[in-house]
């Protein structure tokens, strides 16, 4: 049990600090001050008198249940068989209508608003949107069952169709992209970038919604794989770890003027490529069935069936 001149000096330690949290909080009003002064400095970014943006927590939201649908039964919190399946299946997509429209019509009244764009009719547009999204369903998942088969077929510590739909990040990645560019192609502002971004937060493969990727592609481990927007890459296609399919280094005024044209290169059928290749620029095509090795640094295209090595390294032991 303490003693009276113990409880006393504690007493006193913590009304100093009491005293102390006091007189710093008393600084707080000015630091808000200051801040709400920076928001009115136009070298500065904010989001303020305009509609509201696109809820990223909603977008989540309807990634998952969109891989729901494209993969019925997988991630479900019920069990469904045929019986029910009409059933489920509907629920989920009357869901996912009213989850999409809203934020696409949220995307489509922040660009007009903000950017001082014409009406648009924008809750008109999104459903119609949305209709049209859920119509490219059934040929989506067409699409990525061809990419689960080639991720089966060039992984041989694959053991089940079902290990790769469920853990894959590659397939995970690929089915938002697949989703996210379907948007994109509709013209759909925000939304196809914050599902993308989201997939390269989980996964760490970054693929742009407005590349054009063809079937059976397969992303093997995936860490680091970055593909540009304007990457067009053709049919069975496999990519390895750490492999960059972007654009040259532009010039600091570049933005604007190169922002619509292609910069990224061209991928052409049955192409592997390793590890760690970097491959930049729109004037690069890799032809058809061509192989590029790990580590390899290209801004110049080849012709189909060429392989692409670097000269073995000279390892020293000591």
């Amino acid at each position: 049990m303490k003693r009276p001149d113990e409880i006393k000096d504690t007493m006193e330690v913590c009304k100093a600090g009491f005293e102390s949290r006091t007189r710093f909080r008393d600084q707080l009003p000015s630091v808000v001050d200051r801040i709400v002064e920076s928001c009115h400095d136009e070298k500065c970014f904010e989001h303020i008198d305009a509609e509201l943006i696109p809820s990223q927590e909603s977008v989540i939201g309807i990634l998952k249940r969109l891989r729901e649908i494209l993969f019925p039964g997988y991630f479900d919190q019920e069990s469904i068989d045929r019986m029910n399946l009409t059933y489920q299946l509907g629920r989920s997509v009357d869901l996912l209508f009213e989850m999409l429209s809203e934020q696409i019509a949220h995307s489509m009244r922040h660009e007009c608003l903000r950017y001082d764009q014409p009406c648009v009719e924008c809750v008109q547009l999104s459903y119609e949107g949305t209709l049209k999204f859920l119509e490219s369903i059934p040929k989506m998942r067409l699409v990525l069952a061809t990419d689960v088969r080639a991720a089966y077929e060039g992984d041989p510590a694959a053991q089940s169709y079902d290990e790769i739909v469920f853990s894959y990040p590659g397939i995970f990645a690929i089915m938002v992209y697949r989703i996210a560019h379907q948007l994109f192609t509709q013209q759909i502002p925000l939304l196809p970038r914050i599902m993308s971004e989201y997939a390269h937060s989980v996964t760490g493969i970054d693929i742009h919604p407005g590349a054009r990727i063809g079937e059976s592609f397969f992303i093997d481990h995936g860490t680091g794989v970055v593909i540009g927007e304007t990457t067009v890459i053709g049919k069975n296609v496999r990519l390895y770890q750490g492999v960059t399919l972007g654009a040259l280094s532009l010039p600091k005024d570049a933005g604007e003027r190169l922002r619509a044209t292609r910069r990224h290169p061209t991928i052409e059928d049955d192409v592997i490529i390793y590890a760690g290749a970097t491959i930049l620029g729109a004037g690069c095509v890799i032809g058809a069935r061509s192989v590029i090795g790990g580590n390899v640094w290209m801004t110049e295209s080849v012709p189909p069936d060429t392989k692409v090595l670097l000269e073995a390294h000279r390892l020293i032991y000591k």
